[in-house]
This record gives structure tokens, C-alpha cells and sequence, in this order.
């Protein structure tokens, strides 16, 4: 199971400059990365460099459950790309593509192998919707 690669995917209305920072700033992670509203991410720290630490504790809001998510990185682009590696092994890739005031962001991981696949798709397709509603908030483009 862990060589199943999934994709997600999204296209945010917001330049990729500020998609990077509002990615990549702990201020910024604890806002957005959860999957539902019953759940939050308590902290997180980012060292953005190869060979830097990213982590993050999440938990569930009424107090019930929570884990812990970390990984170091592996290859950083400025604006374009972030490979990691996840603390049980496991590979992610994600792309920022600029186009015009809008970034597409690609991300593919290796699926673990306790949960069905498309529960891990869902999960973290979830928390990528929930950072393109929180950029385009936080940055909302002009109307032309």
C-alpha cells in the first residue's frame, strides 16, 4: 500500500508569493490545516530548508483525540516546489504553479497503510480546501 501515490489538487485565486507564505508560516498553518470544523491544529513549526523540521499537533476540538504530524524536508524551489519526507517514511511532493494573480497547487503523497485510500483523499483534499478558503480570505484579489 505505501508505493499508492494520491493526487489532490487545487487552484487558488491568490499570487503565489502569498500563497507560500500563508503555506509555509506556523501563524498561518494553525488557521487552516484541519479537514473539518471539529477538528484544529493546537501548533506548528516550520524550519523551510532542506534538511529543515516541519510539525504540527493536531487535535480533535472537543478534546477527545489528537496526533502529532512531522516530517523533515527534502528539496525546497522558491515558489515552485516542497519535497518531503513524512516521519513514517513516506514521500510528499507539492507544486505551486503562478498563473497570472491565481497558483495551482499539485500534491502527491504516498498513502499509509491503516486507512482506505479514499478516506486519505478525502482527509487531505479536505485540508487543501480549507487553506484555498483561508487564502482567498486572507488575500482576497480586487474585482476587476
Amino acid at each position: 500500500m505505501g508505493n499508492t501515490v494520491i493526487t489532490i489538487q487545487t487552484t487558488i485565486n491568490v499570487p503565489v508569493d502569498i500563497v507560500w507564505k500563508l503555506w509555509s508560516e506556523p501563524q498561518h498553518i494553525v488557521c487552516w490545516n484541519a479537514a473539518s470544523d471539529d477538528w484544529h491544529t493546537t501548533k506548528a513549526e516550520n524550519d523551510l530548508r532542506e534538511g529543515g523540521r516541519f510539525s504540527s499537533r493536531m487535535e480533535a476540538k472537543d478534546g477527545s483525540m489528537g496526533f502529532d504530524f512531522w516530517g523533515v524536508y527534502d528539496r525546497i524551489k522558491l515558489h515552485r516546489h516542497i519535497d518531503s519526507t513524512l516521519a513514517d517514511n513516506r514521500k510528499v511532493k507539492t507544486t505551486f504553479s503562478a498563473i497570472d494573480n491565481q497558483t495551482d497547487i499539485i500534491e502527491s503523497f504516498e498513502a499509509e497503510g491503516t486507512n482506505p485510500v479514499d478516506l486519505q483523499r478525502n482527509g487531505w483534499q479536505a485540508i487543501l480546501d480549507n487553506f484555498k478558503k483561508y487564502a482567498e480570505a486572507y488575500h482576497p484579489l480586487p474585482l476587476v
